[in-house]
Formats: C-alpha cells, sequence, structure tokens
C-alpha cells in the first residue's frame, strides 16, 4: 500500500537537511516543556528521545497505526493513540501543560477545528508549541499538504482561540541557505517543464507519487552535487524574530 502521509528519514543521506530542519525544534521544546506533554502527528518519533525526558508524562497520537505500535514498545512507560484528527476524541478538557505539534497542520483540513481542540485539551496557562512551512519559501506546490500560511495568516488562525501567540521562524545559517539554493536552482530546473502549470491544476492526490519521486531525484542529486547536504546539523538552524524571512514558523499559543 502506498503510504498516506509523507515522511522524512533520518536514515536517507540525501533527506538529511530536511532531517535536520525538522528535529530542530524539538531541541528547542525539550527546554521549555514540562509536566504532562501532549505531541500531535508523532510520526516515527524523531524528537521522542527529548521530549519523553523533559516530560513527566508523555503522549503522543499518530494517524498511523503501524508507527504507533512501534514506539510504543520503545517507549513503554509513555502513552501512545492511533487516531485521525481533530476532532481530539477521548482526550478530556484541561488536561496537558503543552502540546507539541510540529509540520502537522498543513496536512490538516479542518484547521480551524484542530486548533479550537489543542485550546480546549490544554490546561489554563498551557502552550501549544507549532511548527509549519513558511509558504513564503516553498519552491513548488507540495500536494501532502492540504495549505500552507503566511505569517499573519497563521497568527489570525491561533488568535482565535488563544489570547497570546508569540511569533518565531526557523531559519539557518549561511551552510542551510546555500544548500536552500542549490535546491531553488534545481527545482526551477524540474519546474520549467510544467508549461502547462500542472502541479497547481491538478488534484493533489494525483500529484504526490510523482512528486515524491521528482524530489527523491532532486535530493539525490543535491547529495551528490557538492557534499553540502551531508555537512547540515540541527545546529546550523536558529530560532527567528522574523518569522515572515523565515523557512518555518515557530509559534507558542498561550491559553
Amino acid at each position: 500500500m502506498y503510504k498516506t502521509t509523507e515522511i522524512t528519514s533520518a536514515d536517507i543521506a540525501s533527506d538529511n537537511p530536511v532531517h535536520q530542519r525538522l528535529l530542530f525544534p524539538y531541541t528547542e521544546a525539550a527546554r521549555i516543556v514540562s509536566g504532562n506533554v501532549l505531541e500531535i502527528g508523532c510520526g516515527w518519533g524523531r524528537g521522542l528521545h527529548l521530549l519523553t525526558e523533559a516530560a513527566d508524562q508523555y503522549t503522543g497520537i499518530d494517524k498511523n497505526a503501524e508507527l504507533i505500535n512501534e514506539l510504543g514498545k520503545a517507549y513503554p512507560k509513555s502513552t501512545f493513540i492511533q487516531a485521525n484528527i481533530p476532532p481530539l476524541s477521548g482526550l478530556p478538557d484541561n488536561t496537558f501543560d503543552y502540546i507539541v505539534t510540529f509540520q502537522v497542520i498543513e496536512h490538516i483540513e479542518n484547521d480551524d477545528l484542530f486548533v479550537k481542540e489543542c485550546y480546549r485539551v490544554l490546561k489554563p496557562g498551557g502552550q501549544l508549541l507549532l511548527t509549519t512551512v513558511n509558504k513564503t519559501f516553498s519552491l513548488t506546490r507540495n500536494p501532502w499538504h492540504v495549505r500552507e500560511y503566511v505569517a499573519d495568516e497563521l497568527k489570525n488562525l491561533m488568535r482565535k482561540y488563544f489570547p497570546t501567540v508569540d511569533t518565531k521562524g526557523i531559519h539557518g545559517n549561511e551552510k542551510v541557505m546555500t544548500y536552500y539554493a542549490q535546491n531553488k536552482a534545481s527545482v526551477e530546473k524540474l519546474t520549467r517543464w510544467d508549461l502547462l502549470d500542472l502541479q497547481h491544476r491538478l488534484p493533489r492526490r494525483l500529484l504526490q507519487i510523482p512528486y515524491d519521486l521528482m524530489n527523491r531525484l532532486n535530493r539525490n542529486r543535491l547529495l551528490q552535487q557538492d557534499g553540502l547536504a551531508s555537512q547540515i546539523n540541527y545546529t546550523d538552524y536558529t530560532v527567528s524574530q522574523d518569522p515572515a524571512g523565515s523557512l518555518d514558523f515557530f509559534y507558542i499559543g498561550r491559553k
């Protein structure tokens, strides 16, 4: 069966720059979270070791039953739930001190209900830590994403429910941005053949397999180009005070 979402592996060399970019916010979250922590969209557990060490109790939710079962075996002291969300069915109001959800909201059909449900299950004073891609820096349409946001769109969505939203970004140093420029140039060479702009005209599901194939081809090409892809580490990313000028948004909503 073909996969139901995109997954960036820590074990595939050409995925390294994206893996490190996705790992970075977990290192930041580990400095912030404590108490009862919920992660929505835990996937294969990229930053699980960091969150479980910081939390008194960790609960992870993901729609992928196979991944959830494997994580349950690896982390028997934590709780794992297989569910398609939203809503966060079965989770009581005012339960969690922190919610971590990284690179998830762009995959959610009903993003308004998603944020509303996060607010509901947080304790008063609890915090939602959320990352997602900055649409401004996207190189092409990603058919795995329902939508992408610019800075104010995401802020306005979260402010519907959270009285306070701290807006930050995740950006890269010169090494990261050199790779980004190489990636942009390579993608442009591929998309110039899309004369009918099919990437924006066709339904998302029809584009997912071709997108994955071209994405893998592109990442492998970049890996072989000068080795820069293998040199990038999570320490090459940083928290920025300029979300609109960052690769990703890192927003914190406080209940």
